[in-house]
């Protein structure tokens, strides 16, 4: 089925169940706001007080053709188009959220807006602040339509336009062709993900107005990949001027993939379809693509092969953190945060996993630095038990694995910022998620449901009880402060300073939030005595 019209069917439906709630009030005035976008007209549902837009078109289908190359943006239609449902997500490996279809012509955003209708729609001239939000998954999965994002109790609160945005993955988004195929119809494959989020922002300063939201107040936020995305975007000239605060949470880009590695890559890829020439790749079914993606890494020798970001001297022409900080994101105020148990989001909740003995430890460290850090896993384990004496070997081996896998990239990146004089607001999350009585700790996306506010959402790990909701609380008045003025001061918290090589400043999000200075320093230092190598690169 076409994906517009399987959308717009969905979205009927939608609007058909939703008329039929007892006492839903539906009429086309009060339940179906329309907003005049530069594309055309798209009808909302309203959600409490929050207007809501799903599936709204950016840009054109991607695939056939236009597989590999630049998005651009849609025809413009003439009639009014339902956004009651998510557009389909990019095609991936694993399944789309639930009921989410998976298609190449994936160019969609969703908005929630407490912008109150009138004689110009919802451009009421509220000029809110706008918190664009980029899906994880590294670059190979996710979508914006995940009910972790789910933006009506963001938007309420912080009074506040959420967006959330589908964009081409792994190696319909990433896949370097530039070397293989002597054809400049691909000379932008290996970016072609990020020129989506590209389009994507350049939707956001042209149409947001209309939906009550200010085109120079744009911040990015994004969790894990999502992050990653933002600090690649840093570095992009194409994006400059697009947002105006950004925030990494638990995910950074010190470097990207280069040139050879990634030819390397796609020849890989190429090679596991048993295609040679660029007119039967594109004609190849898009499912029958993602078979590419079980290629034998050749630069880590194991694993799926890794799709990412290109430095291809053309969208791409340095790299994010490295030598520096790329200039193009300096004047752009930064927040960039980590958990202080992100390994443990990786193992799947199950506790069983834990390792029980130091030789376990020992054995299964460099499998979790995974060669972004190349160490003596005896030593690491050594320094641990001398300088946490009551670890376990569990603690010690989320400790070290979180330090050296995860941790080390967010300090690069606020190290690089403080050297340039544009520090970042730096921030810990201790704060532990109730499952299972804390054994957890604070894992790898705890932050995403305290910020939305998404506490009670499918598979939500941060609870519903009372100190959910005031951590919750807290953290999300911090991001809707720094969307409004690009600094996260004016809430319950105190005073947040910015990162300096001399101090350190983070703020420690808990129970009783507060500001540390140089937090963990110990094990920060000991890993620099190693360099570290950032993943896919």
């Amino acid at each position: 089925m076409d994906p517009d019209r399987r959308t717009l069917i969905t979205g009927a439906a939608a609007a058909a169940a939703y008329a039929a709630l007892p006492g839903s009030g539906f009429t086309a005035e009060k339940r179906s706001p329309v907003v005049k976008t530069t594309n055309g007209k798209v009808r909302g549902y309203l959600d409490g007080e929050v207007s809501v837009f799903k599936g709204l078109r950016y840009g054109a289908d991607t695939g056939g053709a236009r597989r590999f190359m630049p998005p651009v943006p849609p025809e413009p239609w003439t009639d009014v188009k339902d956004a009651l449902a998510y557009g389909p997500a990019s095609m991936q490996t694993g399944k789309g959220e639930e009921g989410e279809p998976l298609s190449e012509d994936c160019l969609f955003l969703n908005v929630w807006t407490p912008a109150k209708a009138g004689k110009n729609g919802l451009a009421d001239g509220g000029k809110r602040p706008v918190m664009f939000y980029i899906h994880g998954g590294a670059y190979n999965g996710g979508s914006g339509a995940s009910p972790w994002y789910e933006g009506t109790k963001l938007a309420k609160r912080g009074d506040v336009v959420v967006v959330t945005v589908n964009h081409r993955l792994n190696a319909f988004g990433y896949l370097y062709l530039a070397r293989i195929f002597n054809d400049p119809s691909v000379a932008d494959s290996g970016n072609a993900g990020q020129l989506d989020l590209v389009l994507a922002l350049r939707w956001v300063r042209d149409n947001i107005a209309a939906f009550g939201g200010d085109p120079d107040r744009v911040m990015l936020f994004g969790q894990s990949g999502g992050g990653a995305k933002i600090a690649t975007l840093m570095g992009m000239p194409a994006a400059k001027g697009l947002f105006h605060r950004a925030a990494t949470m638990s995910g950074q880009q010190v470097t990207v993939g280069g040139p050879f590695n990634a030819t390397r890559r796609a020849k890989a890829f190429l090679d596991k379809l048993a295609i040679k020439d660029l007119a039967a790749l594109r004609a190849l079914p898009p499912a029958e693509m993602l078979n590419g993606l079980k290629a034998v890494d050749p630069i880590a020798a194991s694993g799926g092969v890794y799709m990412g970001p290109v430095l291809d001297e053309r969208s791409l022409t340095r790299h994010p953190f490295f030598p520096d900080a790329a200039p193009e994101g300096l004047a752009v105020p930064m927040m960039c945060g980590n958990t202080h148990d992100e390994t443990k989001g990786f193992i799947g909740w199950d506790a069983k996993a834990f390792p029980q003995t130091w030789d376990e430890v020992v054995a299964r460290l460099p499998g979790q630095f995974n060669a972004r850090i190349d160490i003596d896993p005896e030593t690491v384990v050594a320094f641990y038990r001398q300088t946490y004496p009551n670890y376990s070997p569990a603690d010690v081996y989320f400790a070290a694995s979180t330090a050296g896998r995860s941790w080390k990239a967010a300090i690069i990146q606020a190290e690089e910022r403080a050297r340039a004089g544009a520090p970042a607001y730096v921030y810990q999350v201790n704060w532990k998620s109730p499952i299972q009585g804390g054994i957890f700790g604070a894992p790898h996306t705890i932050d995403i449901g305290l910020v939305f506010g998404t506490l009670d959402a499918k598979g939500s790990i941060v609870g519903t009880g009372p100190e959910s909701v005031a951590m919750s609380n807290t953290m999300s008045d911090a991001f809707v402060n720094f969307a409004r003025a690009g600094d996260p001061n004016g809430g319950a918290l105190p005073k947040w300073e910015p990162y300096t090589l001399e101090r350190r400043q983070t703020m420690v999000f808990d129970n009783a939030s507060r500001m540390e200075d140089d937090p963990r320093g110990a094990e920060r230092r000991f890993f620099n005595r190693v360099p570290f190598t950032q993943f896919g690169t």
